[in-house]
């Protein structure tokens, strides 16, 4: 059943090259959030690490929001690390493509083998990055959650499952662009859906919405958390 509210720009659907970089897709998606929301109050974004970090800062210097980072990480098909059969979280939920999964043929052990190795990830990241510290409060706050854009979908899956288990009063999932079958992914976990840039065509990926785009090492999300303080 659907829940979540669905916000774009209209003349953006199916375009690509709609971003310079990270930066400019950060300052659309505030200016669409203010669009969106009355007021600010008890509210937070919850950047997901690499990608959705820079977008999440961005964000958060327009808004003046209170920020924090959702350790999340997919699960990689084996031999292709730009695959992933599903995600997990640092409190070890995984959230799985059963469909993909039946095609892929995985076994038990290939499948336990890849959780042990993110879960090893996860506890990483989050010494790095966030110092270790434990996952906030949510209670009662309104969460953005913020990315560089959905592929499967299945890493905003895990991330509303830590909001809402974290007890957030509203979750609105904030990404520059997704696939239409994303979007209608995780309707059912959040509030609201702020995607600049929802693509119909067969084939996605999240790169065609920028011009600049490359992936983020560890050290540069570090060096701009570092910055932040």
């Amino acid at each position: 059943m659907m829940k979540a509210k669905i916000n774009e720009i209209k003349e953006f659907r199916n375009r690509r090259h709609i971003f310079a970089d990270r930066i400019e897709a950060g300052e659309t998606l505030a200016l669409m959030l203010q669009s969106k929301i009355d007021h600010f109050a008890e509210s937070m974004i919850l950047a997901i690490p690499s990608g959705g970090v820079p977008v999440g800062i961005k964000m958060q210097e327009i808004l003046g929001l209170p920020f924090d980072l959702l350790i999340v990480r997919k699960l990689q098909i084996p031999g292709n690390t730009e695959a992933g059969f599903g995600a997990m979280t640092l409190d070890g939920a995984t959230f799985l493509n059963n469909s993909l999964l039946k095609r892929l043929r995985l076994s038990p052990a290939q499948i336990e083998t890849e959780k042990r190795r993110v879960a090893e990830e996860l506890e990483q990241r989050n010494a790095m990055f966030r110092g270790g510290r434990p996952f906030p409060d949510l209670t009662g706050k309104r969460v953005v959650l913020v990315d560089d854009g959905l592929a499967s979908g299945y890493t905003m899956l895990a991330s509303l499952d830590m909001a809402n288990k974290a007890h957030a009063r509203e979750t609105v999932v904030a990404v520059p662009t997704a696939p239409q079958s994303s979007i209608d992914r995780i309707l059912p976990a959040a509030d609201q859906i702020l995607c600049a840039n929802i693509r119909t065509a067969p084939c996605f990926a999240v790169a065609e919405a920028y011009r600049n785009w490359y992936d983020l090492d560890e050290k540069e999300v570090a060096a701009l958390l570092q910055s932040m303080q």
